[in-house]
């Protein structure tokens, strides 16, 4: 198989100084890309600054002898920053072909715990910073009528964890951010598509797992450079990456009953129907799955129509 390169390919990638973004930024630095490493250094809770994670992944990549790389601590959290962490590749490289946003921070608290300012910190930083860096690279990619976005989500935005509100929250409203981007990109060559990743990083920090797989960043990281590839041929899924086993995930509905008018009753005495999953429906995003939906409820309120007409 030939190997896949990024030769002559700039990449920006968020959280890069550490974890996964690490991971990323040296796999894709192997292969060719010059890469921005965007990382604040901050604590895990996302406070402080530190150039020093961010410079040392430079030098690793330096000492690779490929491609090539360059520190920027700007935060993702606000739109300024986000401005200047993409202004970063152009004034550097003069292009910017690839978005990464893994950037994170974490801060626990149970519903009864959880401040407001904790809430908002943890979406900053996940979901706030993945628009802040895509409003800012997407201009330029639809103009080069060419680009790859990966933002990423996490098992806990779809299935949700204690303690965790905001980073769930976060998490599942960046998978809506990249189903717009993927429908927004499809006629400029921009592929958006959403990696779910689990490994053992210092957000894992605290937790047990001494039961764990082996779960390194370095395993996420060929899926994540896949997506990143010009020879990547999805846009708007979610694809899972955890202790070597990878995966698509998606969205299902069950067909569900038409009735022309329902009473609270109704609802009641029919929901074993409505919520039977087998058969159930996949929906893709593209070419838009928000226009599929409409079709299928539709088709089957004017089927019901005849059937009692």
């Amino acid at each position: 198989m030939t190997a896949l390169r990024f030769d002559d390919r700039v990449a920006v990638i968020t959280g890069g100084g550490r974890g996964l973004g690490r991971a990323y930024a040296r796999l894709l630095a192997s292969r060719g890309a010059r890469v921005v490493i965007n990382d604040t250094g901050g604590a895990r809770d996302g406070k402080g600054v530190d150039a020093g994670p961010a410079e040392s992944v430079v030098r690793e990549i330096e000492a690779l002898g490929s491609g090539g790389a360059v520190a920027c601590v700007e935060s993702v959290a606000t739109a300024q920053g986000g401005r200047a962490i993409v202004q970063a590749a152009l004034d550097h490289y003069g292009r910017l072909d690839i978005l990464i946003h893994s950037a994170g921070n974490v801060r626990w608290g149970s519903l009864t715990e959880m401040t407001p300012e904790d809430f908002d910190a943890v979406l900053d930083v996940h979901l706030r910073g993945a628009f802040h860096v895509t409003r800012a690279a997407f201009p330029i990619m639809a103009k080069a009528r060419y680009g790859r976005v990966v933002l990423t989500s996490s098992i806990d935005g779809l299935y949700g964890d204690t303690r965790l509100a905001n980073y769930a929250a976060a998490k599942a409203g960046t998978v809506g951010l990249a189903n717009i981007v993927a429908l927004e990109g499809a006629e400029c060559g921009v592929k958006c598509n959403v990696i779910l990743p689990g490994a053992l990083t210092r957000m894992a920090e605290g937790a047990d797992t001494s039961g764990f797989p082996p779960m390194s960043p370095e395993m996420v990281a060929p899926v994540v450079a896949w997506l990143a590839h010009e020879s990547c041929a999805i846009s708007g899924e979610m694809l899972i990456s955890i202790a070597g086993r990878v995966a698509r995930a998606y969205l299902a509905e069950t067909v569900g009953l038409y009735k022309p008018t329902w009473s609270i009753e109704d609802v009641a005495e029919r929901m074993d129907t409505i919520r039977r999953a087998d058969p159930h429906v996949v929906i893709p995003v593209l070419p838009s799955g928000h226009r599929e939906h409409m079709r299928m409820s539709f088709e089957m309120a004017q089927r019901g129509k005849r059937a009692s007409g």
